[in-house]
């Protein structure tokens, strides 16, 4: 069985889908068993004691993740549901999970996915707002999932009804990607009416979540679906929004997770639709949006260097080509500069001023690019601010 599933989920992943499985524990408990015992396979083999003994987790955690370790049927029938529906099950410790998720204060355990996570998806803007949306926010998020896909940003989003399947639409327009997180398990999607897109997006990006397979979209879930669309993205746009929203969460989210946040001016005259959006702006938790180049120098060197490839959008021509341009494609100028730092840094450059000595980049450049590298997992910076080519496994 565990070789036929070998290519849904890793041997890790078995171990952090058990702890994923035990009742009680969440993000940051895991994330604390894990940096307690030292690794997910002390933790496995940890004694009810041992587990007692963890700051922060009580005796009942301590035994449902003792107890947990009975789990195997319930593990592989979780796997074979995955199995079933084309989905693979990535843990913290995988190459592919998103290393924009590991920088938060609790990234999920698991993440289920269909469709493919790359490492030009490092470089993401949300785009979130609410379900019943003008014919304005629907012109709105078409526009600037298409801008942002476009100038080869992934497109991140929550695949419901209103502002974010325009934003997905946007994306898929400009032959972008774009990541869909959901509020419910993979075995089915929701809204159903959403299903077709969903598949589209699995084809130009990837659906996910960190929901078991069966779960049902319940309103508790979607604050925690909320947090990982912040947490993929650089900044999230919002984009019409209701005073109590699921956007106007991410879009805190964001700020907490020092990310940016944005925000769309909206029609005063109907606060049902802008009354949150236009109180980010008004509160300084957002910076005001009305063009791409508003979010692009918000953004600071990542920006200026996806700049040129955002001029793509005034080209006609543009509209005949495969693809966009995104960082991951030859030709593309942030991924030309990133190509020249992992070079300069494999020949042994361990730091900025030695990296622009050796590439003739100017230090912004250089920054932005080790930026893109390190959150797609390439390089890693140690102690001293000193940058080396990231070695297998988690640093």
């Amino acid at each position: 069985m565990q070789t036929q599933t070998s290519s849904i989920i890793s041997e890790k992943g078995r171990l952090y889908l058990r702890l994923q499985m035990a009742d009680q524990v969440g993000p940051i408990r895991a994330k604390s068993l894990v940096q307690h015992f030292g690794s997910v396979e002390a933790v496995a083999a940890a004694s009810l004691a041992e587990l007692q003994r963890v700051e922060g987790i009580g005796p009942v955690t301590a035994r449902a993740v003792f107890e947990s370790r009975g789990f195997h049927e319930r593990i592989e029938q979780e796997i074979a549901v995955a199995q079933d529906n084309d989905v693979r099950i990535v843990c913290l410790e995988d190459e592919e999970y998103p290393a924009a998720l590991r920088h938060i204060a609790d990234p999920p355990i698991c993440l289920y996915v269909r469709g493919t996570l790359e490492p030009a998806d490092a470089v993401a803007v949300g785009i979130v707002g609410t379900r019943k949306c003008s014919h304005y926010g629907r012109e709105q998020a078409t526009r600037f999932g298409e801008l942002l896909a476009r100038a080869g940003f992934t497109v991140v989003s929550g695949l419901a009804r209103g502002i974010d399947g325009f934003a997905h639409r946007g994306a898929i327009r400009g032959k972008g990607r774009t990541l869909a997180v959901l509020g419910n398990g993979l075995s089915t999607i929701y809204p159903p009416d959403h299903e077709e897109l969903a598949h589209e997006i699995g084809q130009r990006g990837a659906v996910l979540s960190e929901l078991p397979m069966d779960a049902p979209p319940e309103a508790k879930n979607f604050p925690g679906r909320n947090r990982v669309i912040a947490g993929l993205s650089l900044g999230t746009l919002v984009i019409e929004a209701g005073k109590r929203s699921g956007a106007m969460i991410t879009a805190r989210l964001a700020v907490e997770y020092n990310r940016e946040a944005f925000a769309l001016p909206g029609n005063v005259d109907r606060p049902d639709w802008t009354a949150g959006s236009n109180a980010l702006i008004r509160d300084g938790t957002a910076k005001l949006v009305t063009c791409l180049e508003d979010i692009l120098d918000e953004l600071g060197e990542v920006g200026r260097i996806m700049a040129p490839a955002a001029d793509i959008r005034r080209d006609p021509a543009q509209h005949t080509l495969e693809g966009p341009c995104d960082p991951a494609r030859a030709g593309n100028p942030l991924a030309d500069a990133c190509q020249k730092v992992l070079e300069a840094i494999a020949a042994g450059a361990a730091d900025i001023d030695s990296v622009c000595d050796t590439t003739g980049l100017n230090a912004g450049t250089v920054a932005a690019a080790a930026t893109h590298l390190q959150l797609s997992g390439r390089i890693q910076r140690r102690p001293g601010v000193r940058l080396a080519i990231r070695s297998a496994g988690v640093s």
